[in-house]
């Protein structure tokens, strides 16, 4: 029988705790009906709970099919144990596998910011820049929503990253 000891236990109580308390965040969220066709308007106040559970959604289906496609490449480089007798063959097959790699990569920092964005949601903190604590557009949300400035300090920032940035 494995020995549990009172660390184990400590983080067990922990993460449990942290659970139940997502789980009603969650359910309080899921409160929130939306219409099918809804979209956020100006017209409402910013960031209101529908529009929060419209965001929430939308990241959600976002990082399901970024999960999604992962798995399958991960099915598909395990179930491809081709070997292939031309060098050629093999450089294409290994540049392939290559690319693949690199996407799901991006994907995985995707669903990392996909999270940090769901956070935001919990705490109220979405749609607000970072920067200046100013509501980002809706249009841009919906376009990008994990966006985490808005329009102009993003513009500042990428232009001091292009100063700064070793050639």
């Amino acid at each position: 029988m494995p020995r549990i000891t009172y660390r184990k236990c400590a983080r067990l109580i922990a993460q449990k705790a942290m659970d139940e308390k997502r789980n009603d965040r969650e359910e309080t969220l899921m409160a929130t009906r939306l219409p099918k066709d809804y979209v956020p308007t100006d017209d409402e106040p910013f960031m209101n709970a529908r529009q929060r559970e419209y965001f929430r959604r939308k990241l959600m289906d976002w990082k399901d099919d970024l999960i999604k496609g992962t798995k399958e490449t991960v099915m598909g480089l395990q179930n491809e144990s081709v070997n292939h007798p031309d060098d050629v063959d093999r450089a294409n097959s290994e540049a392939e596998k290559q690319l693949e790699l690199r996407t799901r990569d991006r994907h995985r920092k995707l669903v990392n910011k996909i999270d940090s964005a769901l956070r935001r949601i919990e705490d109220k903190t979405y749609g607000y820049c970072e920067e200046t604590g100013d509501p980002i557009s809706l249009k841009r949300l919906d376009a990008r929503p994990i966006a985490t400035m808005g329009l102009e300090a993003q513009e500042r920032h990428e232009k001091r990253e292009r100063v700064y940035r070793d050639d």
